[in-house]
């Protein structure tokens, strides 16, 4: 069954959402951590431009018809070891950013046939390359309610 192209323009306009999500916050706020365990605003980017990593991986993964297992990867050392909170926020976003760009222009190149290339994640789920993409989007949204929480935290405490 043919998948439909997804919707790249909801793929690019994450960035955005991401810029609007944390407008107005200081580095104090965007570094802020409800707890030790807990993820500040910065550590929430970090984590999507890694993600971002990932999923360019797993798309240039599928169109080449590479039979191994799309990567995962474990979120959570990956956040600690970055050091996110002593980086810069506007770097974290221009990588995600150039990710973004770099991908849309690929995705300008491919074919119908393309899109419906898969691959088969850590889960023993197939996937298509529409279902890679179209999944990064909705990741994207988790993260931003997830940022939203902690903005509403941190305005709790104040």
């Amino acid at each position: 069954m043919s998948q439909p192209i997804p919707d790249l323009g909801a793929y690019l306009y994450t960035h955005d959402q991401l810029q609007e999500a944390i407008q107005g916050l200081n580095e104090a706020q965007l570094t802020w951590k409800a707890a030790p365990e807990k993820w500040s605003v910065t550590e929430v980017l970090s984590h999507l431009a890694d993600h971002n990593i990932v999923v360019s991986f797993r798309i240039r993964a599928i169109i080449s018809g590479a039979s191994a297992q799309l990567p995962a990867f474990e979120q959570d050392p990956w956040v600690s070891s970055a050091k996110a909170n002593e980086g810069s926020v506007s770097d974290i976003l221009a990588a995600f950013q150039a990710l973004l760009v770099y991908n849309h222009l690929l995705f300008k190149r491919l074919s119908a046939e393309d899109w419906q290339k898969t691959g088969v994640n850590f889960k023993g789920q197939t996937l298509a390359l529409t279902d890679v993409v179209q999944s990064f989007v909705a990741h994207v949204q988790v993260h931003l309610a997830q940022i939203a929480r902690i903005k509403n935290e941190l305005e709790a405490r104040v």
